[in-house]
C-alpha cells in the first residue's frame, strides 16, 4: 500500500465543490475533484481526455493551516460597456494543507515524476492561486491514516507557536465501510470535459490526528533585533 504526499500552501487558494454563477465559494479544505484535476494537468491530460486512471485513487486531506477566509468583490463589463453581473469569490488565505492519494505504487511514482514536471501549469483550486513551492513529497510505502499520523506537521512556525507541545489537527477522507459517521458531497470528478463536467457523491469522514509541535510556545519573530545591540 503506498500513498503520494502533496504539500498545498500559497497566499491563496480555492476549492469550490457547489459554486454556482456569481457566487464561487471554497470548501475549507482540498477538494478530490480539484487535487485529481491538479494530478491530471501535471501529466498533461486535456479536460476532454478521460481521467480513468486516476478516478481509483483513495483520497484524503490534513488541515495543518486552515488559513483564514477572503471575500473578493468583482465587477466588470461586457465588450459593448454594460455592466455584468457583480460577483464574489472566496479563497482561503495563508492555509497549508497535507493532501495524499492511495493507489498502485507505479501510478503515484508516476504523478511524483509529473508534478516535478508539469505538463500544464499548477493551481490550487483556480488560475489565480499558484503553489508555493515543490508540491509532491514523493510516494511513501503507507497508507492514508498512517501518512496522516506519522507525518510531520507542515504548519508555519508563527502559527506552530500559538500552539502547545500537542497539536489536534483535523482530517477529511474519503469514507471506508467501517465508519459509522459519515457526509457526502459532490466531489467524486466523472468528466472534466466543459461541455459535458460531470461529478458524483462520495462519502467523506472527518477525524483528528495529535501531531507534535516542534515550535511549541516559541517563537522566531524578533522586531527589535532590527535595531541591533
Amino acid at each position: 500500500m503506498s500513498v503520494l504526499l502533496l504539500r498545498l500552501a500559497g497566499p491563496m487558494q480555492s476549492w469550490g465543490a457547489s459554486s454556482r454563477f456569481t457566487r464561487r465559494g471554497t470548501e475549507v479544505a482540498p477538494t478530490k475533484s480539484g487535487v485529481l484535476g491538479l494530478l491530471a494537468a501535471a501529466q498533461g491530460i486535456r479536460r476532454t481526455e478521460p481521467i480513468t486512471d486516476l478516478l481509483g485513487l483513495e483520497f484524503g486531506v490534513r488541515l495543518d493551516q486552515p488559513g483564514q477566509l477572503l471575500r473578493d468583490f468583482q465587477t466588470a463589463h461586457t465588450s459593448d460597456g454594460k455592466s455584468a453581473p457583480l460577483t464574489y469569490r472566496f479563497y482561503l488565505a495563508d492555509a497549508v494543507f497535507l493532501a495524499a492519494v492511495q493507489g498502485e505504487r507505479a501510478l503515484l511514482e508516476g504523478l511524483h515524476e509529473a508534478l516535478n514536471r508539469p505538463r500544464f501549469p499548477l493551481y490550487l483550486g483556480r488560475r489565480s492561486c499558484p503553489p508555493d513551492g515543490r508540491i509532491s513529497l514523493n510516494v511513501h510505502d503507507l497508507s492514508l491514516d498512517q501518512a496522516f499520523r506519522t507525518w510531520p506537521w507542515l504548519a508555519a512556525g508563527w502559527f506552530k507557536s500559538r500552539s502547545g507541545p500537542k497539536a489536534r489537527v483535523e482530517v477529511i477522507r474519503d469514507a471506508t465501510a467501517d465508519d459509522r459517521v459519515t457526509e457526502t458531497i459532490a466531489d467524486q470528478p466523472i468528466s472534466f470535459d466543459p461541455a459535458h463536467r460531470r461529478y458524483a457523491w462520495r462519502a467523506v469522514t472527518r477525524r483528528h490526528v495529535d501531531l507534535d509541535n516542534d515550535k511549541a510556545g516559541r517563537t522566531d519573530h524578533y522586531p527589535m533585533s532590527l535595531l541591533g545591540g
